[in-house]
C-alpha cells in the first residue's frame, strides 16, 4: 500500500514538474517568435526564414496612431497618422434638403469616422470612398420613402449632396470627400437610367429574387461566387433595355453610352435595395460588394521604374546597387496609400510584370528581401474583407492591420501579365517560408517544438511503465 502511494505521489511530481516546463517552454517560444532581428536598413539584409508559428501570431493588429512604427525616413515628414480628434461644430444647412438627416445619424457617424480628416485620403480607396459611396445609396433609398421616385430631382440632389458633406464635415470628416471619391450630387439622380419611379420599377424587376439575393451577403463567397452582383446587373438591365436600344441605334457623339447606361440604373437598383433594409443590413451589404471590386485591381501609380531595371538587369546575386535601387522605388510608392492584402499581392505581381518586360528576370523581390506588406503605408496591409477607421476618446483615429508576418511579395511567372484572379481554388495567400537550416534564427521554434514531443513522450512511456 505504501508503495502504491509512493509511486501516485511520485507520478504527480513528475506530472507537476512537466506541465511548469510546459508552461515555461511555451512563454519562452512566444518570447522568441516575438523577437525583432536586428538591422539598420529597412529591409533585412538576410530572409528570416521561421518555422510556421502559432495562430497567434497571425491574429490582426489593432494599429492607433499612438503607437505606429519608427520612421524609416528620418529625413521626411511623417504622413498624417499620429493622434488625431476630430474638429466638430455645428453645420450651416441649405433648408432645402426636405430629410430628417437625426434618422441616419449613426450612418452618417460611420461615414464621417471612416473618412476622418488626416486618413481620408489614405484609407480612400478601400474604406472611406466604399464607406461613403454605400451612405450615399442609403440615403438616396430613405430619400425615396416619401416619395414615389427612386431618385432625387436635380435641384433638391444639389441642395441635399451640399448638407450631406456639411454634415459630414461638421462631424470631423474631410471636406473634398467629393473629390478624393469623384462622386457628384448627380449620381443622386438616376442620370440617363429611363425608369425612375418605383411602381415601374417593381413591374419590370423580378424583386423578389433581388431581395432574397443581396439581403444577406456572404463575405466570403460573393467576390469569387456572386449571388448579389449579378441581382444586380440583372435588375438593371432589365430597366435599361429601352435605353440601351436606343443608344445602340443612334450612336450619336455626347450621348449617354451603353456603360453609362447601365451604372446610372445600378444606382437606381441599389436605392431600392435601401429602401427595403434596415441601414445596417443595406451598409454591411454594401461594403462587401465594394470590396469584391476593390480588391480586384491595384490603386497604386507605378511610375517607369528606369533606375531599378538599369542596376538589376543583369543581377544574379543580391547586389547593395540593385537592392539599394528597389527599396527606393518601393519606399516611393509605400507612401501613396494604404491597401489591402489582396491589392498588395496585384500590386507586387504588377510591378514585378514591369520591371520583368524591362529585362529583369532574376526574382529580385527574394534576392532583396521584398514583402508584401512593403506595398503599403508604413507595412500596414488592411484586411480583404470590409474595414472601418474606430475613433476612440482616448486615443484617436485607429483601423486594424492585417498580416503581422513577413510575407514574400510574389514574383510574376510571366512578364505578359494582363490580370490575377484570387478565386481559384489553388490559389490563396503565398505561403510562409520554412526553415532550411538549422543555424537560421527561424529554426529555434522548431527545436522547441521538437524538445516539448521529446518530454511528452517521456513522461508517457514513464507513466505505462509504472503502470505495467
Amino acid at each position: 500500500m505504501d508503495c502504491v502511494k509512493a509511486h501516485t505521489h511520485l507520478k504527480g511530481t513528475v506530472c507537476h514538474q512537466f506541465l511548469f516546463l510546459t508552461f515555461w517552454l511555451s512563454g519562452f517560444q512566444d518570447l522568441m517568435a516575438l523577437q525583432v532581428p536586428p538591422g539598420p536598413s529597412r529591409f533585412s539584409s538576410m530572409s528570416m526564414l521561421a518555422s510556421h508559428p502559432s495562430s497567434s501570431i497571425f491574429e490582426p493588429i489593432q494599429i492607433s496612431p499612438a503607437v505606429i512604427p519608427h520612421n524609416p525616413f528620418p529625413l521626411e515628414s511623417l504622413p498624417p497618422m499620429y493622434p488625431s480628434f476630430p474638429t466638430t461644430y455645428i453645420p450651416v444647412l441649405t433648408g432645402r434638403c426636405p430629410v430628417n438627416f437625426s434618422a441616419i445619424s449613426s450612418i452618417m457617424d460611420k461615414t464621417a469616422s471612416d473618412c476622418s480628416q488626416p486618413l481620408a485620403a489614405l484609407v480612400g480607396n478601400v474604406v472611406c470612398c466604399p464607406q461613403f459611396s454605400s451612405f450615399l445609396h442609403i440615403f438616396q433609398g430613405y430619400y425615396s420613402l416619401s416619395s414615389d421616385n427612386l431618385v432625387l430631382q436635380n435641384a433638391v440632389a444639389d441642395d441635399c449632396f451640399k448638407d450631406i458633406i456639411n454634415i459630414l464635415g461638421s462631424r470631423g470628416a474631410n471636406s473634398s470627400i467629393p473629390t478624393i471619391c469623384s462622386v457628384k450630387s448627380s449620381n443622386f439622380t438616376g442620370g440617363s437610367c429611363p425608369v425612375k419611379d418605383i411602381m415601374t420599377f417593381e413591374r419590370k424587376v423580378n424583386t423578389s429574387k433581388l431581395l432574397e439575393a443581396c439581403s444577406t451577403v456572404d463575405p466570403l463567397k460573393e467576390c469569387c461566387r456572386p449571388v448579389c452582383q449579378p441581382a444586380i446587373k440583372d435588375a438593371a438591365l432589365e430597366i435599361s433595355v429601352s435605353q440601351l436600344l436606343m443608344s445602340d441605334n443612334k450612336n450619336t457623339a455626347g450621348q449617354p453610352t451603353s456603360v453609362d447606361v447601365l451604372n446610372d440604373c445600378k444606382g437606381v437598383v441599389y436605392s431600392w435595395i435601401s429602401r427595403k433594409l434596415s441601414s445596417d443590413a443595406a451598409n454591411t451589404a454594401f461594403r462587401i460588394l465594394s470590396a469584391c471590386k476593390v480588391n480586384k485591381v491595384c490603386p497604386l501609380d507605378f511610375k517607369q521604374p528606369s533606375e531599378v531595371i538599369n542596376a538589376c538587369r543583369n543581377v544574379a546575386a543580391p547586389g547593395p546597387s540593385c537592392c539599394s535601387s528597389l527599396n527606393t522605388y518601393i519606399a516611393g510608392i509605400q507612401k501613396q496609400m494604404l491597401i489591402t492584402n489582396r491589392q498588395a499581392i496585384i500590386c507586387a505581381t504588377v510591378f514585378g510584370s514591369m520591371l520583368q518586360k524591362g529585362g529583369v528576370i532574376t526574382d529580385i523581390y527574394k534576392l532583396c528581401d521584398v514583402d508584401l506588406k512593403d506595398f503599403s503605408l508604413q507595412g500596414c496591409l488592411l484586411r480583404s474583407l470590409p474595414a472601418d477607421v474606430v475613433f476612440d476618446n482616448s486615443t484617436g483615429f485607429s483601423f486594424t492591420c492585417d498580416l503581422s508576418d513577413n510575407i514574400a511579395a510574389p514574383w510574376p511567372s510571366s512578364p505578359s501579365f494582363s490580370s490575377l484572379s484570387l478565386c481559384g481554388p489553388e490559389m490563396s495567400l503565398p505561403a510562409l517560408p520554412t526553415s532550411e537550416t538549422l543555424g537560421n534564427p527561424g529554426s529555434r521554434g522548431a527545436e522547441l517544438d521538437h524538445l516539448i514531443l521529446a518530454l511528452l513522450f517521456f513522461i508517457i512511456s514513464t507513466f505505462l511503465y509504472g503502470d505495467m
